[in-house]
């Protein structure tokens, strides 16, 4: 039994680390623990529970958690602080050695959040309201990858116009320099029923648009043998929601049905973000990645041909083992003809445990580097050309809520992002669906500014 009056009054912090999986994640856990009556700390405040969402896709990543932990325990002396995601499935122990963290939370047990920190706080309390009550008790609470089964639901906008609607968790890839299916486990996903009714109370709450977010969402359906495409149509059908968004699909995953689905329908964006990793077949294959160029190529051209302004963006791994000089310029030709709209460059991390520890050519950091440089660049002129191409259309945006004095942003359907002026900008705006003159490159290049119709305030 939870005890929810223990928690009234009670003030939270969060720190979210890592995919737009953990965001909608941590958005969810700060609306379980506010139906308990516990509210979000104002900056300056002090805070009685803590709640870390961390990531661990690189050795970087990993200290980042390390070191936003330690610090969150600094600003919150004496607070109640839980440790969840990827790393803490994968470091528990480690993570549960950090002076101040009380609880420690792997994938599976996340979804019994609350009855875990419920428990666990009753503890504390009955000690006087130290740490020291953890002594006597473990503080992690992680079962093994193979038996993680349950699946924590969430549609969530937190301070954001945009929600993001968790619709698959887990992978059964186990690409060579991955550590996702150990961290998260294997794919699982809820019915198209639970996912539509969450859609329904998104709309109901007034939300316009939703990001399909997974770690595998092409997978869909390896729970409850329905179809991804059955997903995407079931969605379509709900009214209120203006957009939807699908945030990462393997491009083998990505059939031709859907593609064409997408470019008839009113409210799924031509927006695909697709991951390629190398353009390399050899580096593919090093990989286990199950396509080759040929077949991502294929997707890209018939996605343009049904679309041709759609926004398309591609995940690229620079500097993995076995990525000889030769194979990065094979990737980076391919990545330069193809027509695709801006490049998510990662530099290669070596992660305990992978099979890539395994293959021999070693890239040097130095060479990580120069080999991102190229690619963002790249992606720059690719994202300008883009952009350019755009310039006095007339587009739909739909506006994100902005601090009073400053510049308003949103994005058009095929997700360019708009700037209208702080002269322009009305928190009127803010969730709102408005028609826009796009025009120039801002000053940094990152949106093109925005013109309202001359009607718009009349």
């Amino acid at each position: 039994m939870i005890n929810t009056s223990a928690f009234q009054g009670k003030k939270a912090a969060y720190l979210t680390l890592g995919c737009k999986l953990n965001f909608s994640e941590t958005s969810t856990f700060a609306r379980m623990l506010q139906d308990m009556g516990v509210t979000t700390v104002a900056r300056g405040e002090r805070a009685d529970i803590c709640l870390v969402n961390t990531c661990s896709v690189t050795d970087v990543a990993d200290h980042k958690c390390r070191q936003a932990i330690r610090k969150i325990v600094r600003e919150h002396p004496g607070a109640f602080v839980v440790v969840t995601g990827c790393y803490a499935q994968l470091e528990s122990e480690a993570v549960s050695m950090i002076d101040g963290v009380d609880l420690v939370l792997g994938s599976n047990e996340k979804a019994h959040l609350v009855q875990y920190l419920s428990e666990a706080w009753s503890k504390r309390m009955t000690v006087g309201g130290t740490h020291e009550a953890d002594e006597s008790q473990s503080k992690c609470h992680v079962v093994p990858t193979k038996d993680i089964k349950s699946f924590a639901p969430s549609c969530s906008r937190g301070n954001r116009t945009r929600y993001f609607l968790k619709v698959q968790d887990g992978c059964n890839y186990f690409c060579t320099y991955c550590t996702i299916p150990f961290a998260r486990g294997f794919s699982r996903n809820p019915s198209i029923e639970s996912l539509v009714a969450q859609a329904r109370q998104a709309a109901a709450e007034g939300g316009k648009e939703i990001v399909l977010t997974g770690v595998n969402i092409g997978d869909f359906g390896e729970t409850t043998g329905e179809r991804f495409l059955d997903l995407v149509k079931a969605l379509d059908r709900v009214e209120g929601i203006e957009r939807y968004r699908i945030s990462s699909l393997e491009p083998d995953l990505l059939d031709d049905d859907l593609i064409e689905y997408c470019a008839q329908s009113r409210r799924f964006m031509p927006h695909f973000h697709i991951p390629l990793q190398s353009g390399s077949d050899d580096v593919l294959r090093l990989m286990h990645r199950r396509y080759d160029t040929a077949l991502f190529e294929r997707k890209i051209e018939h996605i343009k041909r049904l679309m041709p302004d759609a926004f398309i963006g591609v995940d690229v791994m620079v500097g993995t083992r076995g990525e000889t000089p030769a194979c990065f310029e094979q990737s980076y030709d391919f990545l330069n003809r193809l027509d695709v709209t801006q490049l998510h460059v990662f530099p290669y991390s070596e992660r305990p445990g992978t099979a890539a520890l395994k293959i021999p050519y070693i890239v040097s950091e130095k060479e990580k580097k120069e080999r991102s440089r190229r690619l963002l660049e790249l992606s720059d002129r690719k994202t300008e050309a883009f952009y350019a191409r755009h310039i006095g259309r007339k587009a739909v945006v739909l506006f994100e809520k902005a601090d009073r004095g400053k510049r308003m942003h949103g994005f058009t359907e095929n997700y360019i992002r708009a700037e209208l002026s702080a002269a322009e900008a009305d928190e009127r705006l803010d969730n709102q669906l408005v028609e826009v003159t796009l025009g120039e490159m801002n000053a940094d290049k990152t949106a093109l500014k925005v013109q309202l119709k001359a009607d718009r305030h009349g």
